[in-house]
């Protein structure tokens, strides 16, 4: 579990089944500062309505996206799991 900043959106005319109808995000992960980026963007799912520019709280959780995802087979590995304020 990490903080990042939402960056932009992705689009995907194909794309897994699972991930049909949920929003995907490009998200930095930040370090501890909150500010500094840290590695690369990833693609993150998001059931919870972030927006570009808000700082979110994101998992690598594998059960945990499974589940959201109501799927065994997901490609899916991070997930928004909280906005922070």
């Amino acid at each position: 579990m990490l903080t990042a900043r939402v960056i932009g959106t992705a689009t995907a005319t194909v794309k897994h089944a699972s991930m049909s109808g949920w929003k995907l995000l490009i998200v930095q992960p930040l370090l501890t500062d909150g500010r500094t980026p840290d590695g690369e963007p990833v693609i993150a799912v998001d059931a919870l309505g972030a927006g570009t520019g808000e700082t979110v709280i994101v998992s690598s959780d594998g059960l945990g996206t499974r589940e959201l995802l109501r799927s065994d087979t997901t490609p899916v590995r991070w997930s928004v799991i909280g906005i922070v304020d």
